[in-house]
């Protein structure tokens, strides 16, 4: 976990070059509406990247009760992590076509079983060179099973606990309920503060600079991560927005995974829409 700490959350190619280590590039790509992230991969990938399913290796079952995309089983992330070729002491840096806000699902994976991951800051995008449409060969890793470590969760309670300060990563439309093309009840959990992850790039896809992320949370009140829980449509892209805190230096909060594929399902709970 130490060791880990010293690799940044967002890293570029120029950073990437520097190492003297193994890197395994991850392609992420994952889209809400069902588009095929795997054809995209094949239509074209950084040179060596290895494909990263999101639905089949990053999230397990989807139920009402659990949500569109919990978190795997420990021991179907590591068979995943082991057929794509990474291993327990990889560094892996995720990317996608969406600035990060997807890669960000493995990256806090990874750093939170203490494994070296970052997201590569601008995707795809941020590479000049020509992209390959084969996938690499893989030899079988080693990747040890491990769980997902509490103090870093949060489940419903914890999002409806004035314990804690719960922040909502989905663009404002969806915080405020008009529109949620998913979703059975449009909305916000009440109390929730709206840090959409999206702002946190620029028009290229790339994260904005410390001072403008800085002034992102603290004008929704955050100035550490202490006691916050992070949640989106379904604990994807809530992972960016904890990792941008830690870019910060703000700290580790905890992701609400169930986020409000799962709130909204639970219709006794009340939906807030200012």
């Amino acid at each position: 976990m130490e060791e880990n700490r010293l690799i940044p959350p967002f890293v570029n190619l120029d950073w990437c070059a520097g190492q003297h280590r193994r890197i395994v590039l991850a392609d992420t790509r994952w889209y809400l509406d069902g588009a095929s992230g795997r054809d995209a991969y094949s239509r074209g990938h950084l040179p060596g990247a290895v494909f990263v399913d999101l639905d089949r290796w990053l999230s397990g079952p989807a139920s009402p009760d659990e949500g569109r995309n919990p978190l795997p089983d420990p021991a179907v992330f590591a068979e995943g992590m082991r057929e794509c070729g990474i291993g327990d002491s990889d560094l892996v840096v995720a990317y996608d076509d969406a600035g990060g806000v997807i890669a960000a699902r493995l990256v806090w994976m990874l750093r939170a079983t203490g494994r070296h991951a970052a997201v590569l800051d601008g995707g795809i995008a941020s590479y000049a060179g020509p992209l390959e449409t084969e996938a690499p060969a893989t030899v079988r890793s080693t990747f040890t099973d491990r769980p997902w470590p509490e103090h870093l969760l949060a489940d419903i309670g914890d999002a409806t606990s004035p314990a804690f300060q719960v922040v909502d990563a989905r663009n404002r439309d969806r915080y405020l309920g008009q529109h949620d093309p998913v979703d059975p009840r449009p909305g916000h959990i009440p109390g929730a503060r709206n840090v959409p992850c999206r702002r946190n790039l620029d028009p290229a896809g790339q994260l904005l600079s410390e001072a403008q992320l800085l002034g992102n949370f603290q004008r929704a009140g955050i100035d550490s991560a202490h006691q916050i829980v992070s949640y989106c449509g379904s604990g994807v892209t809530a992972c960016h927005n904890l990792l941008v805190l830690e870019h910060l230096g703000l700290g580790r909060g905890r992701l609400f995974v169930g986020g409000w594929s799962q709130y909204s399902h639970a219709v006794d709970l009340p939906v807030a829409t200012v």
